[in-house]
């Protein structure tokens, strides 16, 4: 769900500018062209496997897109791909299972502007996600419209505040049962997450276990990143491309403690406003209803002409979880998600896998068909 900002100077283009080394990157414009293509709109009546398509643009922790896909009949079941967790920075898998609900939301949504609503269910023997569908007449609504278009916008922002009537809408957009969203716009209660963000940041950078575990799933070139089709992709940082060898010696030597803190200071100063998800209950099912209304939150940002960014090191970092519930008058609960928002760029899309790669086998559908009947 939240992608680290490589920091570089012109020495890095400079690196990477030789013919030879250029070619091996791979070109910008094919990878642009293979984004577009798994953003393409959804034709009316389209099949299942098209909806799960636009379910795989859903958000997802450092993009690693963990989850597979069985489509059976009248239901759409989306498995937990526990062999894309990221232990280090969500030892838990809270990530995970708000990232299974991100993706169950994207599939309704998609489910019933193609004439088939249904319901999301979770199913907590096998720590999979349900949405059982029937016949119904085409639901097209601005939230479907937003899916291809949805990013997280790691950039700047113009520092505008929101009129009231968009906070509403934002605010209506992510009402989900069990979940409660809180909307802040004040500076001062800006600047106190702000300065979590900070102090996580700091934690996470100076963890040498986290560091090596962000970089496993970095893509610096168009090369890698399509023929990987996940991760975090340098160029949708507004960072520039780097050759394959490049990068990673080029984070080490430019990605610090201190430029990234500086970065998400002025990232936050930037930001309109916060919104924090925190839902009753710490458990799978919970954190699955607490990405829906996360994914909710971003399609209405996007359709508003907005954008927003995860910034998740105060609940990443357990120690300032208390301090944010409380900021934002939920103490004792555990806060699960953090996104800033306001007017933003439109920044390079982030790779995605080919949805028969997210397909469940037939073992693994039958594995899964086991352990919910059991």
């Amino acid at each position: 769900m939240r992608r680290r900002q490589i920091l570089i100077g012109g020495a890095a283009l400079a690196a990477a500018g030789a013919g030879a080394e250029a070619l091996r990157m791979g070109s910008m414009s094919n990878y642009d062209a293979a984004a577009r293509a798994s953003r393409a709109p959804l034709a009316a009546g389209a099949p299942p496997v098209e909806w799960v398509r636009y379910a795989a643009l859903a958000a997802n922790g450092h993009n690693t897109q963990p989850w597979k896909f069985s489509i059976g009949d009248g239901r759409i079941d989306i498995l937990p791909d526990l062999s894309r967790r990221t232990p280090v920075v969500d030892p838990d898998d809270h990530h995970l299972f708000a990232s299974l609900g991100c993706a169950a939301e994207n599939l309704a949504v998609a489910a019933a502007a193609s004439g088939r609503p249904g319901e999301v269910a979770f199913d907590a023997a096998s720590g999979a996600v349900s949405f059982v569908h029937a016949a119904g007449k085409p639901a097209p609504s601005p939230l479907f419209e937003s899916i291809p278009r949805r990013q997280s916008a790691r950039a700047a922002y113009d520092g505008q505040p929101l009129s009231a009537a968009v906070m509403k809408q934002l605010a209506r957009a992510a009402a989900v049962p069990g979940v409660e969203v809180v909307l802040l716009t004040e500076r001062a209660a800006i600047d106190r997450v702000r300065d979590l963000i900070v102090a996580g940041n700091d934690v996470q950078m100076n963890d040498r276990a986290f560091v090596r575990e962000l970089k496993h799933w970095l893509r610096f070139s168009p090369r890698q990143a399509a023929a990987k089709g996940d991760g975090l992709f340098s160029a949708a940082s507004a960072n520039p491309a780097l050759p394959d060898w490049a990068g990673p010696i080029l984070f080490d030597l430019f990605t610090t403690a201190k430029s990234e803190r500086d970065k998400y200071a002025r990232h936050l100063d930037s930001s309109a406003g916060v919104a924090v998800f925190v839902a009753e209950t710490a458990d799978h099912e919970h954190w699955m209803r607490a990405g829906r209304a996360a994914q909710r939150f971003a399609l209405q940002v996007t359709a508003l002409g907005l954008s927003c960014a995860f910034v998740n090191q105060p609940v990443e970092v357990a120690r300032f979880r208390p301090e944010l519930a409380s900021l934002v008058g939920l103490p004792g609960r555990r806060p699960d998600l953090v996104l800033r928002f306001g007017k933003g760029p439109t920044l390079t899309w982030s790779p995605r896998r080919p949805v028969s790669a997210v397909l469940a086998s037939p073992a693994e559908a039958w594995a899964h068909g086991r352990r919910r009947a059991d």
